[in-house]
């Protein structure tokens, strides 16, 4: 009988684990995306846009090497690690929207690549899970506010950082592949899968 209950509380602990590790590590979250809604609605509709930005920006991110992060491809161009720095400012814009604070710029100066790295997927997984138990009244409250005093509603945070910021994913990818280091080939952005 002992053994029978070690054996099923190994078993819970042991099975646990997994979605633990997915909850818990905004850095692995996004390897894959999070299966899709049972329906549509304004907040699953926009946590899926969301989504789709994490699972870009952590293969776009994947790997690179300090030569990757130093490629700029003309001069007076940013080079990736200053496109990752704006890629910050715009996901914690979009983290600070959907929690209904302001904006006052992120300070990533003396962070390590790894740690802005897991910063923006935390800031991308941290709105998803907000606005998928969103409704249509709750995403008019999403203003994007400024310390300026400038402030817009959560339509402009779609077309503006959140559409931008898939851009410059986007711009990533381009670099490091003509750096030589292109993203993992068994990638699919249609199924949000690592095919294989």
């Amino acid at each position: 009988m002992h053994i029978l209950k070690c054996f099923i509380l190994s078993f819970i602990v042991l099975s646990s684990i997994p979605s633990l590790a997915q909850d818990g590590d905004s850095t692995d979250f996004y390897y894959q995306i999070p299966d899709y809604p049972q329906g549509y609605d304004a907040g699953s509709v926009a946590a899926r846009v969301v989504d789709g930005l994490g699972f870009r920006y952590y293969w776009a991110t994947e790997g690179l090497t300090e030569g990757d992060l130093q490629f700029r491809p003309s001069e007076g161009a940013r080079n990736v690690e200053e496109t990752i720095d704006h890629i910050i400012n715009l996901t914690q814009i979009l983290a600070n929207a959907v929690q209904e604070k302001s904006f006052d710029g992120v300070a990533y100066d003396e962070m390590t690549f790894a740690q802005k790295r897991e910063l923006t997927l935390e800031n991308i997984r941290v709105a998803s899970e907000i606005l998928k138990t969103s409704n249509a009244e709750n995403l008019e409250k999403f203003d994007m506010i400024f310390s300026s005093g400038a402030e817009f509603p959560f339509w402009n945070l779609l077309n503006g950082p959140v559409a931008d910021a898939i851009n410059h994913v986007g711009q990533i990818i381009t670099l490091r592949r003509t750096n030589g280091n292109p993203i993992n080939q068994n990638i699919s952005v249609l199924q949000g899968r690592v095919r294989g």
